[in-house]
């Protein structure tokens, strides 16, 4: 029984973990896409 609350823990942290790099890569393609308007 121990075995799928540690996959419920694991997926609960995976999808939080996805959640930032989704933001983060959001953040870095606005900002590239930012830094290109700037410099052109």
């Amino acid at each position: 029984m121990p075995a799928p609350k540690q996959e419920d823990s694991f997926w609960t942290k995976y999808k939080k973990f996805a959640t930032t790099e989704i933001l983060m890569y959001l953040i870095m393609i606005i900002g590239i896409g930012l830094g290109i308007l700037i410099l052109s």
